[in-house]
């Protein structure tokens, strides 16, 4: 059952379609003009589909649905319109018109299109609730973090979010790069838009190129349909794309021409689409770096770089441990029955001293491990699963050497990964697993390290 409002000028139309959608268990509300139909809307405010007449004195059906799809998206309308009018009534549905039917009225058509309407209102509705859910949750008060450092990445994205300017996002992996795009989409005017996120080092380099710009019919073999890309699919909303450092350079030439041009051409076509999308970029490698080695494009990086944000490991700052440590706990405990609900002090200390080479993202994995394993309401140290890093005397260092910052991190790092694969005897998914990496990652670290 619907609550439904008729505006219609003609009072035998007005109580014949009244009895008809009465006799299908609906509310009905009537008008007889546009002018009392608004009116009612607007102070009943539970309407969910009005059906008007397009001709009728004073305010028009035309102008009625007009006023109420502006005011009132979640009304579905329906026209109904002599012959002569139907020019106007397609007018009508460019408007936002959910459909319009010929005087006089077929009844059977007539119950078909309002029970559409209404399933899709019932779509249309979910969709906002969800959209709304997950806004909610990519606001600022939501992303668990109390650190000065992360406060003013808070302050860029409030900054940043409501243009349209590219964004690139650096840092280690497991920091929250995901998560931080997501606020510049979710706290932007294209949140209502989609957010379609593509992981360059998940797909093969030889399906890239077709998964970010689509594919014509035909274009290689099993291209057996045309299939829209992601820009495509991104469409007035936003593209993230992860681990951007890996697109090979023929690629990165394509994408510099999409953010230069905003158009692209589908693998195997000849048509230019053009395309309203923002793009939003991370890595974990220094960019910069790879500029000045020639492999990366010098102009694609500074057209991705607009604004860059940069997110400290966790292991600089620490002070957002604690914080995320009870965030996971009280998120992992509503899934499970009798779990643990707190930490001793001995086992939050050995957190807040461990290094976080995966970050965030080893973290949680470690708070969920725990609440498995631990016996009773209280997580301890000896459920922490955790490789304690040697300490640096335990590597031979030439008197007199003085290692860079950046040197330690990588000793410290090579004994972590080290320790790791000892631990899962060379399982490498494990090892990924319990540093917060993915495969992917871990093999161009154990290639990186000669391990």
């Amino acid at each position: 059952m619907a609550r439904i409002l008729i505006a219609e000028d003609d009072l035998n139309t007005l109580q014949g379609l009244q009895t008809i959608l009465e006799r299908e268990e609906h509310e009905v509300l009537t008008a007889e003009n546009g002018e009392t139909a608004l009116e009612l809307i607007v102070a009943r405010g539970d309407v969910e589909l009005l059906l008007t007449d397009l001709k009728m004195p004073g305010l028009s059906g035309l102008e009625l649905s007009r006023k109420v799809i502006s005011t009132f998206p979640e009304v579905q309308v329906i026209v109904m319109t002599a012959f002569g009018t139907v020019d106007t009534a397609v007018e009508a549905m460019k408007g936002g018109v959910y459909d319009y039917l010929t005087k006089p009225v077929d009844i059977e058509e007539l119950l078909v299109v309002i029970d559409r309407a209404l399933r899709e209102r019932a779509l249309l509705l979910e969709n906002l609730e969800l959209r709304g859910i997950v806004t909610e949750r990519y606001t600022f008060e939501n992303i668990v973090a109390v650190s000065d450092a992360m406060q003013t990445i808070f302050k860029t994205i409030r900054k940043v979010a409501p243009s349209q300017a590219t964004v690139l996002i650096a840092g280690e992996s497991g920091t929250g790069k995901e998560l931080i795009a997501r606020a510049v989409h979710y706290n932007s005017r294209r949140s209502r838009a989609p957010m379609v996120e593509v992981n360059c080092a998940s797909i093969p380099p030889t399906l890239i190129e077709s998964e970010l710009f689509g594919h014509e019919k035909g274009a290689f073999t099993g291209a057996y349909r045309t299939q829209k890309g992601k820009f495509e699919t991104a469409e007035g909303g936003t593209i993230f794309l992860d681990e951007i450092s890996l697109l090979t350079p023929d690629l990165q030439g394509k994408l510099l021409r999409v953010l230069q041009e905003r158009s692209f051409q589908r693998v195997g076509g000849n048509r230019t689409i053009e395309v309203d999308v923002r793009v939003v970029a991370a890595t974990n490698q220094d960019l910069k770096k790879m500029v000045n080695r020639g492999e990366f494009r010098e102009d694609l990086y500074y057209r991705l770089n607009v604004v860059s944000i940069d997110i400290p490991p966790l292991r600089q700052r620490r002070e957002d441990i604690p914080a995320l440590v009870n965030h996971f706990i009280e998120s992992f405990a509503r899934d499970r029955p009798d779990p643990p609900t707190s930490i001793t002090q001995g086992a939050l200390d050995a957190l807040l001293e461990y290094e976080w080479p995966g970050n965030v993202r080893e973290l949680e994995n470690t708070l969920e491990n725990a609440m498995v394993v631990a016996e009773g309401q209280t997580i301890t140290e000896r459920d922490l699963n955790i490789v304690e890093a040697e300490t640096a005397a335990d590597e031979e260092i030439a008197p007199g050497t003085e290692l860079t910052l950046k040197e330690h991190l990588e000793r410290t790092e090579k004994r972590i990964l080290q320790r790791t694969l000892e631990k899962t005897d060379g399982n490498r998914t494990r090892a990924a697993e319990l540093l917060g990496l993915s495969t992917r990652a871990l093999r161009y670290k154990i290639k990186q390290y000669g391990l």
